[in-house]
Protein backbone atom coordinates (compact mmCIF):
# COMPACT_ATOMS: atom_id res chain seq x y z
CA UNK A 1 0.00 0.00 0.00
CA UNK A 2 1.17 3.26 -0.72
CA UNK A 3 1.69 5.59 1.53
CA UNK A 4 -0.79 9.01 1.56
CA UNK A 5 1.05 12.24 0.68
CA UNK A 6 -0.03 15.84 2.09
CA UNK A 7 0.32 18.39 0.85
CA UNK A 8 0.83 21.30 3.20
CA UNK A 9 -0.13 25.52 1.95
CA UNK A 10 0.99 27.83 -0.49
CA UNK A 11 2.89 30.62 0.49
CA UNK A 12 1.06 33.88 1.81
CA UNK A 13 3.24 36.17 0.60
CA UNK A 14 2.61 39.50 -1.27
CA UNK A 15 5.28 42.14 -2.90
CA UNK A 16 5.38 44.00 0.48
CA UNK A 17 6.47 41.33 2.08
CA UNK A 18 9.79 41.83 4.52
CA UNK A 19 9.86 38.72 6.70
CA UNK A 20 9.39 34.86 5.50
CA UNK A 21 8.53 33.01 8.73
CA UNK A 22 8.72 29.65 8.16
CA UNK A 23 7.49 26.72 10.45
CA UNK A 24 8.53 22.49 9.35
CA UNK A 25 5.15 21.27 7.81
CA UNK A 26 1.58 21.88 8.76
CA UNK A 27 0.20 19.87 12.16
CA UNK A 28 -3.01 17.80 11.78
CA UNK A 29 -5.27 20.12 13.07
CA UNK A 30 -3.78 23.31 11.11
CA UNK A 31 -4.42 20.57 7.70
CA UNK A 32 -7.95 20.36 9.07
CA UNK A 33 -8.38 24.09 9.92
CA UNK A 34 -7.12 24.46 6.13
CA UNK A 35 -4.51 27.18 7.56
CA UNK A 36 -1.32 28.36 8.78
CA UNK A 37 -1.31 27.28 12.74
CA UNK A 38 -4.55 26.63 12.88
CA UNK A 39 -4.22 24.38 16.34
CA UNK A 40 -5.78 26.61 19.04
CA UNK A 41 -3.18 25.63 21.19
CA UNK A 42 -0.43 26.96 18.85
CA UNK A 43 0.90 30.11 20.36
CA UNK A 44 1.47 32.14 16.74
CA UNK A 45 -1.88 34.44 16.52
CA UNK A 46 -1.09 34.93 19.96
CA UNK A 47 2.38 35.91 19.50
CA UNK A 48 1.89 38.04 16.29
CA UNK A 49 -0.92 39.91 17.86
CA UNK A 50 0.99 40.77 21.03
CA UNK A 51 3.75 41.72 19.50
CA UNK A 52 2.03 44.46 16.74
CA UNK A 53 -0.71 45.24 19.67
CA UNK A 54 -2.83 43.89 17.07
CA UNK A 55 -6.46 42.19 18.43
CA UNK A 56 -5.92 37.55 17.83
CA UNK A 57 -7.07 37.17 14.57
CA UNK A 58 -9.53 34.13 14.71
CA UNK A 59 -10.58 33.84 10.79
CA UNK A 60 -8.38 33.43 7.95
CA UNK A 61 -9.26 36.36 6.79
CA UNK A 62 -7.92 38.29 9.55
CA UNK A 63 -5.32 36.16 10.05
CA UNK A 64 -3.81 36.89 6.70
CA UNK A 65 -5.13 40.63 7.00
CA UNK A 66 -2.66 40.67 10.33
CA UNK A 67 0.60 39.15 8.20
CA UNK A 68 0.06 41.52 4.89
CA UNK A 69 -0.33 44.28 7.16
CA UNK A 70 3.24 43.72 9.44
CA UNK A 71 4.87 43.06 5.70
CA UNK A 72 4.62 39.24 7.14
CA UNK A 73 5.04 35.96 4.74
CA UNK A 74 4.34 32.59 5.90
CA UNK A 75 5.44 29.31 4.54
CA UNK A 76 6.84 25.46 5.46
CA UNK A 77 10.01 24.71 4.56
CA UNK A 78 8.49 21.15 3.92
CA UNK A 79 5.42 21.39 1.33
CA UNK A 80 4.66 17.90 1.22
CA UNK A 81 4.91 14.80 3.36
CA UNK A 82 3.67 11.41 4.45
CA UNK A 83 3.61 12.53 8.33
CA UNK A 84 0.59 10.82 9.56
CA UNK A 85 0.71 12.66 12.85
CA UNK A 86 2.10 16.15 13.57
CA UNK A 87 5.34 15.51 15.24
CA UNK A 88 8.50 17.32 14.35
CA UNK A 89 10.80 14.56 15.22
CA UNK A 90 8.95 11.72 12.71
CA UNK A 91 8.92 14.74 9.94
CA UNK A 92 12.68 13.71 8.85
CA UNK A 93 11.78 10.23 9.11
CA UNK A 94 8.96 10.77 6.43
CA UNK A 95 8.88 10.52 2.19
CA UNK A 96 9.15 14.50 2.16
CA UNK A 97 9.51 17.30 -0.83
CA UNK A 98 11.02 20.63 0.13
CA UNK A 99 9.17 24.17 -0.52
CA UNK A 100 10.79 25.90 -3.45
CA UNK A 101 12.42 28.84 -1.16
CA UNK A 102 15.30 29.93 -4.32
CA UNK A 103 12.06 30.74 -6.50
CA UNK A 104 9.97 32.19 -3.93
CA UNK A 105 12.63 34.73 -2.69
CA UNK A 106 13.37 35.87 -6.33
CA UNK A 107 10.05 36.80 -6.96
CA UNK A 108 9.36 38.38 -4.06
CA UNK A 109 12.66 40.98 -3.82
CA UNK A 110 11.52 42.51 -0.72
CA UNK A 111 12.40 39.73 1.52
CA UNK A 112 15.29 40.50 3.85
CA UNK A 113 14.85 37.98 6.97
CA UNK A 114 13.86 34.43 7.09
CA UNK A 115 12.41 33.73 10.58
CA UNK A 116 12.47 30.06 11.28
CA UNK A 117 9.57 29.04 13.88
CA UNK A 118 11.10 25.81 15.87
CA UNK A 119 14.64 23.82 15.61
CA UNK A 120 13.63 21.60 12.66
CA UNK A 121 12.32 24.50 10.11
CA UNK A 122 15.73 26.21 11.09
CA UNK A 123 17.47 22.97 10.90
CA UNK A 124 16.44 21.97 7.20
CA UNK A 125 16.81 25.52 6.16
CA UNK A 126 20.26 25.29 7.14
CA UNK A 127 20.97 21.94 5.90
CA UNK A 128 19.16 22.70 2.49
CA UNK A 129 19.00 26.18 1.73
CA UNK A 130 22.57 27.26 3.17
CA UNK A 131 23.50 28.78 -0.47
CA UNK A 132 21.23 31.61 0.14
CA UNK A 133 22.37 34.82 1.00
CA UNK A 134 19.83 36.17 3.50
CA UNK A 135 19.83 36.67 7.25
CA UNK A 136 18.28 33.58 8.82
CA UNK A 137 17.05 33.03 12.81
CA UNK A 138 16.12 30.33 14.99
CA UNK A 139 13.25 31.37 16.98
CA UNK A 140 11.41 28.92 19.65
CA UNK A 141 8.86 26.88 18.35
CA UNK A 142 4.72 28.31 19.54
CA UNK A 143 4.06 24.47 19.19
CA UNK A 144 1.94 24.01 22.26
CA UNK A 145 4.65 21.08 22.64
CA UNK A 146 7.53 23.18 23.60
CA UNK A 147 7.33 24.29 27.11
CA UNK A 148 10.59 26.28 26.80
CA UNK A 149 8.67 28.96 24.99
CA UNK A 150 10.77 32.27 24.85
CA UNK A 151 8.36 34.71 23.59
CA UNK A 152 11.47 37.42 24.08
CA UNK A 153 13.17 35.98 20.77
CA UNK A 154 10.23 36.40 19.07
CA UNK A 155 9.99 40.05 19.95
CA UNK A 156 13.72 40.64 18.96
CA UNK A 157 13.42 39.46 16.20
CA UNK A 158 9.97 40.70 14.72
CA UNK A 159 8.87 44.18 16.22
CA UNK A 160 11.49 46.07 14.18
CA UNK A 161 9.44 45.43 11.31
CA UNK A 162 6.66 46.63 12.48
Amino acid sequence: MKDKIFDGFEPLVDKNSKVLILGSFPSVKSRENCFYYGNPQNRFWKVLSSIFNEKIPLTIDEKKELCRKHNIALWDVVVSSNLIGSADTTLEKSNFSLADIDTLLKNYPNIKKIACNGKLAFKLFQKHFAHLKIDAVYLPSTSPANTRFDMNIWVENLEINN
